[in-house]
């Protein structure tokens, strides 16, 4: 299931950054820190009353006249409007009803999205008289808060979930592989479903997906049924500035939660950017199968060593993700694009392997003999048992006589041994450590 999306908009220094950070430090988040995951985050993955979704940080939008400014608020609007389920538009509460307001008000109220109003910088009872003036925006009850003193921000939420979608049940199929295609516009994602699809010689049928304006298309190739998500699709416009980059993300998002194994498009001359690493932490942290794609290779001048530099790049670049095999191609010439089916299958069977207790106990007894665990305080950490709680991605819980004893650094050298043992190539594995009292 694929989470909702709540896009933050309004004009700049509104403070919709703040509002977005301010959710994060009150742990509303539910994405876990990461050595290695990029923290200059534009998503964020939250929980409210037992209600997932991810929101969006559109960001302020550096304008350098102000003839320009109510157009590219305009722009924003838009964009919100048609890539997310719920639009959070931020006001000042100081500066009162601008032009500008009143130009996205006009937008909003013509959708049928839901939006909530959310006055900021309302921080006093006395600063409560200024928000009367949003009503005629039009927009609802105008929702008073504070984001840098995290004032009402419990009602805020409250209202968000409220106008949530209702969950509807998607259609899974257990003998399919879904694969989304997800990077930066115009890296030649598009390209390179074509260039699958012609290579196979398949039926094809093209079913619209959950992905507004994503097509999924599902077909069936040596025994495996595979469905292709495609992100592609969010060049509509001539001129891609910094808020079209940031929708391109979201639809991104929604396409790595719907599916089994991620290829991340890489463009070959570009390299790996800031946006490629916010993309792929979120697929690390979403516990998908990954394949790194380094697509228009046949652009490159290459020697003997090319590949390799390249390779290395990339892992200096997205160290958290040191797992995901790296295939060179070219959608345009069709060169290693027949390679892209044997990994996706072979990734999507590590991502759902299962151990044997028994054999998986005997790997970390092997493991905790050659490296004796840590102690802390004359205190030695003990690790009496460990088993397999899940697949997709493969999450181990680890039963030890005191967590705190557990640091991250042997957590990792265990993850290294499992993956030596059993490979576990193109998935992430999830770790967790429980106390004995949490065997219960």
């Amino acid at each position: 299931m694929s989470k909702p999306i709540v896009a933050i908009v309004g004009r700049p220094n509104v403070g919709k950054s703040t509002l977005f950070n301010q959710i994060g430090k009150k742990r509303v988040s539910i994405v876990e820190d990461m050595p290695g995951v990029t923290r200059d985050r534009i998503y964020l993955d939250a929980e409210w009353l037992n209600h997932e979704f991810t929101m969006i940080d559109t960001g302020g939008i550096e304008i350098d006249t102000d003839d320009r400014i109510l157009s590219a608020i305009r722009h924003q609007a838009r964009l919100a409007i048609e890539e997310a389920d719920v639009i959070l538009f931020i006001v000042d509460g100081k500066t009162g009803v601008t032009s500008a307001d009143e130009e996205v008000g006009i937008i909003l109220r013509n959708t049928r999205k839901p939006v909530v109003l959310a006055v900021n910088k309302v921080d006093s009872t006395k600063a409560m008289d200024d928000i009367y003036e949003f009503y005629n925006l039009g927009l609802g009850d105008p929702i008073p808060i504070s984001a840098s003193n995290a004032l009402n921000l419990g009602d805020l939420l409250d209202k968000v979930v409220e106008c949530l979608p209702k969950d509807q049940a998607e259609e899974e199929e257990s003998d399919q592989i879904r694969v989304a295609f997800i990077g930066r516009p115009n890296v030649g994602k598009s390209s390179l479903v074509n260039a699958l699809l012609g290579q196979e010689r398949v039926i094809v049928s093209d079913i619209p997906g959950t992905t507004r304006d994503a097509i999924d298309t599902h077909f069936h190739t040596d025994g495996t049924n595979f469905v292709f998500i495609d992100t592609a699709g969010m060049r509509r416009k001539a001129k891609i500035d910094l808020p079209v980059e940031r929708y391109s993300v979201m639809r991104s998002l929604r396409s790595v939660d719907r599916s089994d194994v991620v290829l991340m498009v890489i463009d070959a001359v570009d390299g790996v950017t800031e946006q490629d690493k916010k993309i792929a932490g979120y697929a690390h942290e979403a516990g998908k199968g990954i394949v790194i794609v380094v697509n228009k290779w046949d652009l490159v001048e290459k020697d003997s060593k090319t590949s390799l530099r390249f390779t290395e790049t990339i892992r200096n670049e997205l160290g958290f993700m040191q797992y995901a095999p790296v295939l060179f191609t070219s959608a345009l010439t069709k060169q290693r694009v027949h390679r892209v089916i044997e990994l996706v299958k072979f990734v999507a069977e590590q991502h759902s392997m299962r151990i044997s207790t028994s054999v998986l106990n005997q790997v970390v007894t092997d493991a905790t003999a050659i490296n004796p665990p840590p102690s802390e305080n004359g205190k030695r950490l003990k690790i009496y048992y460990t088993t397999q709680a899940d697949v997709k991605p493969p999450t181990f819980i680890f039963f030890v006589n005191d967590p705190e004893i557990m640091h991250f650094s042997y957590l990792r050298f265990l993850e290294n041994r499992l993956r030596e043992s059993f490979g576990f190539e193109g998935t992430p594995l999830k770790l967790i450590v429980r106390g004995r009292k949490e065997e219960e």
